[in-house]
Order: C-alpha cells, then sequence, then structure tokens
C-alpha cells in the first residue's frame, strides 16, 4: 500500500490551481516577496550584506530567476501555453515606431541634461562626452535592459501591471503597482547603506514610482504591449542617474517628472481628440 498522503495530494494540488487561478497577482506578490525579501533581508538584518561588486549580478540573477520565473510560472497555471507565447512576445516586440523609440530611449537623459543646464549643474564629464554617451548605450541601455529589466518589465509590465490596468484603467492600475514594484526593492536598497542614507533613498523611491509605473503603463499600452521598450525606458531611467554631466544625479527626478506629465497630457489630449494609439 503506497503513502497515505497520496490520495490527498491531486484534491490539493487542483485547489491550489483553483486558488492561483483566482488570485493570480496575490499568487505571484506572495511567491516573489516569500522569496526576495528573506534572501537580502534575512542576510542583511544579521549584519551581512551582498559585496558591492556583485549586487548588480545577484539582482539580475534575481530578476530573471524570481521575478520572471514566478511570473511564467503563474501564467502557466492560469494561461497555459497561450498565455506563456502572448508573454514572450511582448519581449522580442519592437515595431513600435522611430518616436517611442527615441522616446523610451533618450527622452529621459535628454530632459535630465536639459534641467541640469537649467539649473546650472551640468559640467562636462570627466571622462567626456562621447565616453559618457557611449557607457550610457552599451552599459546603462543594452546591458542594463537585456540582463535585467527586460526580465523585470515581463514581470512588472507584462503580468502585474497590465492586469490591473485592464481592471482598473491606467492610472489606478500603475498606482496600485507602484506599491509592491517599490516594497520588493526595499532589501536591495539597504545592502552596503547606512540605515539613515537607505531610508531617504526609501523615500525618494516612494515618491519616483508613481510616476515612473504612469510612464511604463503608458508605453505598454502605446506600443502595443512592448515588454522590450518599457524594458529600455527602465533602463534607461536607471543609466540617466548614473550620468556624470548632471551634477548631483538628482536632476532626473524633475526630468521625470516632466516627461510623464508630458505624456500623460498627449494621451489625454488624443483621447479628447478621439485618436487611437
Amino acid at each position: 500500500m503506497g503513502p497515505t498522503t497520496t490520495p490527498q495530494s491531486g484534491p490539493r494540488t487542483r485547489r491550489l490551481t483553483r486558488l492561483v487561478r483566482r488570485h493570480p497577482i496575490t499568487s505571484y506578490l506572495i511567491v516573489i516577496f516569500g522569496l526576495v525579501w528573506p534572501g537580502l533581508g534575512i542576510p542583511r538584518l544579521a549584519g551581512y550584506s551582498v559585496a558591492p561588486e556583485h549586487l548588480d549580478l545577484v539582482l539580475s540573477a534575481m530578476a530573471f530567476v524570481v521575478l520572471f520565473g514566478a511570473a511564467v510560472l503563474v501564467t502557466a497555471v492560469v494561461g497555459g501555453r497561450p498565455g506563456i507565447r502572448r508573454l514572450l512576445a511582448g519581449i522580442v516586440h519592437w515595431r513600435i515606431g522611430v518616436g517611442r523609440r527615441l522616446l523610451v530611449a533618450g527622452a529621459l537623459p535628454a530632459l535630465t541634461l536639459a534641467v541640469a543646464g537649467a539649473t546650472g549643474t551640468l559640467h562636462s564629464p570627466p571622462e567626456g562626452w562621447l565616453r559618457m554617451g557611449v557607457t550610457y548605450l552599451v552599459t546603462g541601455l543594452v546591458g542594463g535592459a537585456l540582463l535585467t529589466n527586460v526580465w523585470e518589465e515581463a514581470a512588472w509590465a507584462g503580468f502585474v501591471q497590465q492586469r490591473l490596468m485592464n481592471r482598473h484603467g491606467l492610472l489606478v492600475g500603475s498606482l496600485l503597482t507602484a506599491v509592491p514594484f517599490a516594497l520588493i526593492h526595499v532589501p536591495g536598497v539597504f545592502q552596503n547603506t547606512p540605515a539613515a542614507v537607505a531610508a531617504f533613498q526609501l523615500a525618494v523611491l516612494a515618491v519616483v514610482t508613481p510616476f515612473l509605473r504612469y510612464l511604463v503603463g503608458a508605453v505598454f499600452i502605446d506600443t502595443g504591449g512592448s515588454i522590450l521598450a518599457v524594458a529600455v525606458l527602465h533602463a534607461s531611467f536607471n543609466a540617466t542617474g548614473t550620468l556624470s554631466a548632471a551634477a548631483g544625479g538628482w536632476q532626473l527626478l524633475p526630468a521625470l517628472v516632466l516627461l510623464t506629465l508630458a505624456v500623460g497630457a498627449r494621451r489625454r489630449q488624443r483621447a479628447a481628440a478621439g485618436v487611437g494609439r
């Protein structure tokens, strides 16, 4: 006779499957927070941080294995192979038009440098303009998107935010996504960072995240669900904050707000005129 627990495995699996299908976002968040927070948070509480030279690699691995992996797993339960194909299709979708390519790849650095110029904080980068530009494009934009942000946004934009926007609309869906998106970054912020500095960074993150998620949501909708486009936008946001020509890096924040407001106003204008995306 087999183990007494075997007859229960089928019903338990079916109950779990039904639960995931009824609550896909909640199920997904339970998985990723249950892995990311203990994985990074418990060692940090014990006084250990991921070495700075390894932190980006660890975060990239978590984005692929945990965030993206969990999104694929829950999608498989909820939508089967067609759902997975739809999710993966967004990763390679890049037929978004020249204007939107320029928007996602170049609008934030251009506005950031413009803000720096307007506030007297723009200066010649120590490494030179050409090298700064190449570093932004190769390391920040291409490298950041391919190693981390594609997988991160496949999870957040392609899985979570899309469902919330379908249910609640662009604005509310984006704001709802901003909450777990900000919270998942908490353990990473505290790595190799004094508590007071980390707390300030989290306060800035709380202010910035709603604007970033709205901008991502608008681009996602306007590009017909291009995860690649919003991944490049996310990578552009991260890379722009390191531009050495903008002293202090704070100029990115008003630049993000300005770009988000401009995109929102443009969408309202087009909606009022009855123009589709």
